[in-house]
């Protein structure tokens, strides 16, 4: 009986109990590869350039929701190599501006049932979002963001005081601190999703529905006749296809260049570390906004802490001292505990951040040519609302109302989407 249920297991991938405890008996010995490596067609009806979350949900949605298949995922590293495993794995949609909010809301509600619908365990837990106010008046602008989401039928709750201590009781509330805490915008609908199950949970489901996925085959080059894509070239050969997208989140600017694209974004590099596991201690995540320092633990134990950009341009994946502590003073500040820990890892990625902090998503001046650029250290949050518009806009050529803020064109029109009202310094995004 094992041995038959192993079989069908094989056949038709299913992750269950039965399954699971089946291939244990049997040592783990027979579990066949998640995604297969075809062999690599002379053209297909669309390629995506970018296997990271983005680009991988958008060929699970066009397969998933128009059953466009005849797709090739190029992936210039591994799956889930690149910025998808450089984060911190924070998913919330606490915005204030329409545009930012609706995207990130609706990828809020889709992370609910995605590994239910990936038959793949992506470890979602909505444990609350906590972000710290730290005067009267940035408190005030919280309330003013809190009553925007509500308007738009999120929940947001604002507390203080005895409030606060209680939804977060390691809080610090009461030693004095230059940056004292006033309050707080708590969502609960805020969390966290496992960033690596995410890349192999949509790889796994796209291959089975027909997708090509090629790693270690970056896009070179692009034939475009007539201001239209004809070709994507990579090292292994030509691709001819009718549709590309470019979603290569800090190489953005390197690969547009190969179609002749000069994108408003920059380059800079975002940082994050984790601690050695120690007993839960800490079931929300908490974000310090003075400096910026934010704070969750996973689920074996680790403190994940990230912070801001380095603050100069950098492709080096490579983060500096002078942030670590930065991060590192402000996450002691508010949980004391912390400095008793020792770091056990550290990383670093390139984030591509525009002018105004927000993505560039849609249409490019070259016909078939989309692009999905600019999402600085905001783009795994949107995941499954990116790859679902991404797919409608590439199966039906109609651009979603979702992602329509978003064009590339805003910068010559003058339609920013500027939620921190910084103005257009990307470091500071």
């Amino acid at each position: 009986m094992i041995t038959v249920a192993i079989q069908r297991s094989v056949a038709d991938m299913a992750y269950s109990g039965l399954s699971v405890a089946a291939h244990a008996a049997l040592g783990n010995r027979h579990w066949p590869p998640a995604f297969t490596t075809p062999d690599l067609r002379s053209s297909y009806d669309i390629v995506i350039i970018g296997g990271g979350g983005h680009g991988l949900a958008t060929v699970h949605y066009l397969a998933a929701r128009h059953g466009i298949t005849n797709v090739a995922v190029l992936e210039a590293g591994w799956l889930g190599g690149g910025n998808t495993a450089r984060n911190t794995t924070i998913v919330r949609s606490d915005y204030l501006l329409n545009s930012s909010f609706g995207l990130k809301n609706l990828a809020l509600a889709l992370w609910a049932d995605l590994g239910r619908e990936l038959n793949f365990n992506l470890m979602y837990e909505a444990r609350g979002y906590v972000d710290l106010a730290h005067s009267d008046g940035e408190l005030e602008h919280f309330t003013l963001r809190a009553n925007a989401m509500r308007l738009r039928g999120a929940r947001a709750d604002i507390l203080t005081g005895e409030a606060l201590q209680s939804r977060v009781p390691e809080l610090d509330l009461r030693s004095p601190k230059r940056f004292p805490i006033a309050g707080a915008l708590v969502q609960a609908a805020g969390g966290v999703v496992r960033h690596d199950a995410v890349a192999w949970g949509l790889a796994r489901k796209a291959t089975a529905a027909g997708v090509h996925i090629f790693q270690n085959c970056p896009a070179v080059g692009f034939d475009i006749k007539s201001n239209r894509i004809s070709a994507v070239h990579t090292p292994r050969g030509r691709i001819a296809c009718g549709q590309a997208l470019i979603s290569v989140a800090g190489a953005s600017g390197a690969v547009a260049g190969l179609a002749g694209l000069d994108l408003p974004i920059h380059p800079v590099n975002v940082q994050a570390m984790v601690t050695e596991p120690v007993k839960p201690a800490l079931d929300a995540v908490v974000n310090y906004n003075a400096g910026l320092s934010y704070v969750s633990q996973t689920g074996k134990g680790e403190f994940v802490l990230g912070g801001a950009t380095d603050g100069y341009l950098s492709h080096a994946r490579r983060g500096s001292f002078e942030r670590l502590e930065d991060v590192l003073a402000r996450a002691v500040q508010i949980f004391p505990f912390l400095s008793r820990l020792r770091l056990m890892r550290h990383w670093s990625g390139t984030a591509d951040i525009t002018l105004d902090g927000n993505a560039i998503v849609g249409r490019t001046p070259v016909d078939g040519l989309m692009i999905n650029a600019g999402w600085g250290y905001a783009g795994f949050k949107a995941t499954p609302a990116v790859g679902r518009c991404m797919a409608d806009l590439l199966a039906t050529g109609t651009l979603p109302d979702l992602i329509a803020p978003f064009a590339l064109e805003r910068f010559t029109t003058g339609a920013e989407q500027d939620d921190a009202g910084i103005g257009p310094y990307p470091w500071l995004h």
